[in-house]
This record gives structure tokens, C-alpha cells and sequence, in this order.
């Protein structure tokens, strides 16, 4: 029989996961402290450890991770879903990294991969690692498809493959070619940035590749283009989608070739950059209808990472506008929050500039509060009208968020939420939980909720 190790803080988690895993026929022991936990693994060996990262302890879920890699599988949990974390997690040795609130079955498939591989490779061993660096947070969000991202970004950032990332304008693409760039070995290299929708053929050519002396007019000296600039480094191709058809020959030899040939120039250069292209249009649909070429497609596409967009992410949303809101305040030397109605109203709203219109909209709050207190009457003009009054009445988000309440309180509210959208139905309520039906009654049972009907 299998043997797991849980490691939570939270009492009533290490249950959760221990019946979880008692319903795969895993046998579970669970610490609450690093040092517990240590001893415990020290007594019996396990298959498989399953550890919070934020423990009320001098240790947190890393430390453990470091102390236990080398005997079995580690897999971290938290309740804050972040790129720091996913990164790194990753490279001190992580099998994987879910975020909280999860999924029963996304709990149970990541434990059966990572037993699975215990079966074919005995103790597990760290991944490769490199030395960890105090990283910014470029992105924020705890959405299932942001903590996706995170791990691809760190499963995909050391290597050299070529990345197309994919979403709405305003979602944060140069965000991620920035963050794939700083968790890469060429974070000490060079990160250049440059619009192909913002420049003509020609412009875009002699931009990327240079240009000899005398190649057109005005060509005074011999010009080093921007993908000789990003030697060792990262080249970012924003809105790669909007090149002609000319232009996407010269960019398809240069990435098949790793060479470039500046504009005059009668030989080549060899040139060491990794390409990351973002767009927002769907490159299927050009390829299809003739627009973008097929094999450049194909080049581009070794990775995929998409983007989603705000609305769909709403949950988000309150995470990110008090990042932005700190950021704000903090430039302008004052100490500001969100009232409950203002998170309410912002969360309600459709961002069709996305993550870029929702940080306007903080920004332009900030400028407006008054008394340390942004106030629904601070927001922009847009985020007053009547649709979007009613929409944050209606949304279930107002209750959800509308105050910053622990996360149990958060599984409550959500909990009641459900049962009544169900009509109390028990099995449907489980269902769309992602639970089984003997854990909603004890979830049911810690929030003293009564279940009335089937």
C-alpha cells in the first residue's frame, strides 16, 4: 500500500487530504509542523509527500521540500498561487505545485503521476537547480489557468525552445516573455522588446537584422539590428501576427538557420538568441486563410502559453487591484484601501483592456481618494454606469470578495453559494465542487450548514 505524508498547519486539511487519499486505498500520516513531519519520515519511509508551503512554523513548505526531496516526491500546496512560488518550487526539486482552493481529481491525478513515477524511479530525485534570486512578481492570480501558467513557465524558462504567447491585448504577454527571460540562465543577458505592428517592412527589417553602410538612404554607418543586440539573451516579437508575408520568409530562415543576414550585407552573422512571439490574434485561423505561413507557425508554436483574459479570471481581480493599489499609493507617499462596495464594482466589471485597463482604473482611483479610502465615487466614469451597478449587485463575487476574509471563510461563502444555485441538491453540489459527497457533509458539519434536500 502506498504511504503519503500530509503536511498542513490547518487541522481540518490534513483530514480533507487524508480522506481524499484513503478513498484511492493510500495509506496517510499527517504533521502539522515541519518538524513533526521530519520525524515522521525519519521513523517510516513514505511515497510521497504532500506539504502547504505557508506553515505557522520558523519552517515553511521549502524548507521541508529541501530536507525531503532526496527520499520521495514532493508535491506543495498553498492558498496563494504566485510565479515566485511555481519557480521556485520547480527548481529545488518540486514534482509539482497546486494551488488552493483545488480540485479533488486534480489532487488525486497529480499524487497518481507522482507515485507512478516513485514505481518507475525509485527515490526521486531533484530536478536540475539553479541559484535562487529574490524575483519580483510580474504575475499575480490564483485562478487554475494563472497556476498552470506559473508551472509551465517554470517547467519551460531553462531551455532553449522557442515560445508563442497567445491572449488579449492588455492580458500581460510581455509580462510572461519577461518573466520566461528572468527565470532562464540567460537572466543575466540582454531582454530586447520590439513591436512588429508598429513599423513598416522595410523599418522592421533593418530594425531586426541591421544594415550596412549605404544599404538605403541615410545609412551613414554600419547598424547592428536588434537580434545581434539580444546575442545571449532573449529577443521578444510582439504582435508577430501583423507581419507580411515577405517578412515572415526572412524571420522563418532566421530561426531555422540561427542566422541573420543585415539589410546590404552579403554574408551572414551567426547570432545566439532565444525568441519568444506573442499575439493576439489566433494564428490557426491566419494559417488556415492564407495570412501566416504554416512552417513559421509551426516554429514559433514549440511552446504555447496563452494568456486568459480578465473576465475570465474574475476571481483575480480583487488579488490584482490591491497589488496595484500598494504600487500606486506607494508612489505617491500615502496609505490607501479598497473599500468592500469599490472591490464589489471593480470586480464586476468587463476589462476589454484587460489586466492594462483594470491598473488605469486603480491608478486613476488613487489620484481621486481622499481620507486614505478609494470609494466606488474615485473610480472611473466607465465603472459607473447602471450596467455595471447592477452586474456587481448581481455577481456572486460581491459576497465572495467584497471583504478580505481568511480562506475558510472564503470555502463558506462558496459552500452556501452552490447549495443554493443546486436548490440543496447534495450530489450536484459535491459534483460541482469537485468533492465527494462524504466530504461536503463534513465541510457541511465545520460550517454548521445543514443539508436539507437530496
Amino acid at each position: 500500500m502506498k504511504r503519503i505524508l500530509v503536511v498542513d498547519d490547518d487541522k481540518a486539511s490534513c483530514e480533507l487530504l487524508s480522506e481524499i487519499f484513503a478513498e484511492q486505498n493510500w495509506q496517510t500520516a499527517t504533521a502539522q509542523t515541519p518538524r513533526q513531519a521530519r520525524e515522521l519520515a525519519a521513523a517510516t519511509p513514505f511515497d510521497l509527500v504532500v506539504s502547504d508551503i505557508n506553515l505557522e512554523a520558523d519552517e515553511t513548505g521549502l524548507d521541508l521540500l529541501r530536507a525531503l526531496r532526496e527520499t520521495a516526491p514532493v508535491i506543495l500546496v498553498t492558498g496563494f498561487g504566485s510565479l515566485e512560488r511555481a519557480v521556485e518550487a520547480t527548481r529545488e526539486g518540486a514534482y509539482d505545485f497546486i494551488s488552493k482552493p483545488f480540485k479533488v481529481a486534480e489532487v488525486v491525478e497529480t499524487a497518481r503521476r507522482a507515485l507512478h513515477r516513485r514505481g518507475l524511479e525509485g527515490a526521486a530525485e531533484p530536478e536540475a537547480r539553479g541559484q535562487h534570486d529574490d524575483i519580483e512578481a510580474f504575475i499575480v492570480g490564483r485562478a487554475p489557468a494563472m497556476v498552470e501558467l506559473y508551472k509551465e513557465i517554470a517547467r519551460v524558462a531553462p531551455s532553449r525552445a522557442t515560445v508563442l504567447v497567445t491572449g488579449e491585448s492588455g492580458t500581460g504577454k510581455e509580462l510572461v516573455a519577461r518573466s520566461l527571460h528572468k527565470h532562464s540562465p540567460r537572466e543575466h543577458r540582454v531582454f530586447v522588446a520590439v513591436n512588429c505592428g508598429a513599423l513598416t517592412e522595410s523599418l522592421l527589417e533593418a530594425e531586426l537584422f541591421g544594415a550596412m553602410k549605404g544599404a538605403y538612404t541615410g545609412a551613414n554607418v554600419d547598424r547592428k539590428g536588434l537580434w545581434e543586440e539580444a546575442e545571449g539573451g532573449t529577443l521578444f516579437l510582439d504582435e508577430i501576427g501583423e507581419t507580411s508575408p515577405a517578412m515572415q520568409v526572412k524571420l522563418l530562415r532566421a530561426l531555422q538557420e540561427g542566422e541573420i543576414r543585415p539589410v546590404g550585407a552579403s554574408r551572414t552573422k551567426h547570432v545566439d538568441a532565444r525568441i519568444v512571439a506573442a499575439t493576439n490574434r489566433n494564428l490557426e485561423t491566419e494559417v488556415k486563410e492564407g495570412r501566416f505561413r504554416e512552417d513559421l507557425f509551426y516554429r514559433l508554436s514549440v511552446v504555447t502559453l496563452h494568456m486568459p483574459p480578465l473576465r475570465e479570471r474574475r476571481g483575480d481581480i480583487p488579488l490584482l487591484a490591491e497589488k496595484f493599489l500598494q504600487r500606486a499609493a506607494a508612489e505617491g507617499g500615502q496609505r490607501l484601501r479598497l473599500t468592500d462596495d469599490t472591490l464589489a464594482r471593480l470586480a464586476a466589471y468587463d476589462y476589454h483592456g484587460n489586466v492594462r485597463e483594470l491598473q488605469a482604473a486603480i491608478e486613476y482611483a488613487a489620484l481621486h481618494a481622499r481620507d486614505g479610502e478609494v470609494t466606488v465615487d474615485d473610480l472611473p466614469a466607465r465603472l459607473q454606469s447602471e450596467e455595471v451597478r447592477a452586474a456587481a449587485k448581481r455577481s456572486p463575487l460581491t459576497e465572495l470578495y467584497s471583504d478580505l476574509v481568511p480562506l475558510e471563510e472564503i470555502e463558506r461563502r462558496y459552500l452556501l453559494y452552490v447549495l443554493e444555485a443546486t436548490g440543496g441538491n447534495r450530489s450536484r453540489t459535491a459534483e460541482i465542487m469537485g468533492i465527494d459527497r462524504r466530504t461536503l457533509y463534513r465541510m457541511a458539519e465545520r460550517f454548521g450548514i445543514k443539508l436539507e434536500h437530496e
